[in-house]
């Protein structure tokens, strides 16, 4: 049985883990840092880049972005995702809001990497330390324990975070347990408030009765379907996510997504070879080095 998160039950369900992203669920005074005020111009304008850099993939269709999880702060597992998303392919690397972490990524890989947690106050930390992208949302740890987000409290973190960083690129997660209805308004309520990327999911609600491909389609429907009625209800970047594999990771792509986030499929994983093995699948199936020729070719040609 689900619930709504409360800002008790989240305190008592976390406060022990002592986590980076536990702190005011919507933190009204956050602590200070350079980013929180508004930024000089210089900084403003570097940001600016960033999130050109961040949103190119995205803007044309083949973004393929790896997720470590919001609440895996192991650093030998974190390392490892990282190691696959750069050698497999990925375009965008996803992991938990910790500044040691994105330290350690971007030790490993010039891929934009992306800092997921659902504490906007968590986020100026990891950015001073070199992420490029925040993420409100990857919750399927929460659904575990029972809880899950309202439409006003995913626009309330939303808020909240612009306020804090208002330059850095921005992906909120809708999430499943709303209905397919309340999931496009969600969205279009989320593109007024300047997100930069919507990401879908769908993957734990989804229980597949076959094996085999049919079961990996079935395992993907709930995000395609997301997918495929939000791409058409707003104008920015779409991101498929969740339950997605080398099989339905270019359905995705034709249901409209501007690319595919992929965790559990890789994280989970016990080899880093196996874990590259898989990323590069799924790159493969996306045509991903094929798109990217493509568009140097075209820049060429203009030149």
């Amino acid at each position: 049985m689900h619930s709504t998160i409360s800002s008790s039950s989240f305190y008592t369900l976390l406060e022990p883990n002592h986590k980076p992203f536990i702190g005011h669920f919507i933190a009204t005074k956050p602590s200070c840092s350079p980013l929180k005020k508004r930024a000089p111009l210089t900084t403003r304008a570097l940001l600016s880049t960033s999130k050109e850099t961040v949103l190119k993939d995205f803007h044309e269709s083949r973004a393929l972005k790896i997720i470590s999880g919001l609440q895996n702060f192991n650093r030998d597992s974190v390392a490892s995702v990282v190691t696959a998303a750069d050698k497999g392919g990925a375009t965008h690397v996803d992991i938990a809001c910790d500044p040691e972490l994105v330290k350690l990524a971007i030790s490993l890989t010039s891929l934009p990497v992306c800092v997921s947690s659902v504490d906007p106050a968590a986020f100026p930390a990891a950015v001073e330390a070199g992420a490029m992208m925040v993420e409100i949302g990857n919750y399927d740890s929460f659904y575990d324990a029972g809880i899950v987000f309202s439409m006003e409290q995913i626009i309330n973190l939303t808020k909240e975070t612009k306020r804090i960083i208002p330059f850095v690129t921005l992906s909120v997660t809708v999430p499943h347990t709303l209905s397919l209805h309340d999931q496009v308004k969600l969205a279009e309520l989320l593109e007024q408030e300047g997100v930069d990327i919507i990401q879908t999911e769908g993957g734990k609600c989804s229980n597949p009765s076959k094996s085999g491909v049919l079961g990996l389609l079935e395992k993907a429907t709930p995000t395609l379907a997301a997918a495929y009625s939000i791409s058409r209800a707003v104008k920015i970047p779409v991101l498929c996510s969740s339950g997605l594999s080398a099989v339905t990771a270019p359905l995705a792509l034709t249901a409209g997504a501007a690319g595919v986030g992929v965790g559990s499929a890789v994280n989970k994983l016990d080899n880093i070879v196996a874990m590259i093995a898989e990323v590069r699948s799924i790159a493969d199936s996306m045509n991903i080095a094929a798109k990217k020729h493509t568009t140097y070719d075209k820049k060429t040609l203009k030149l």
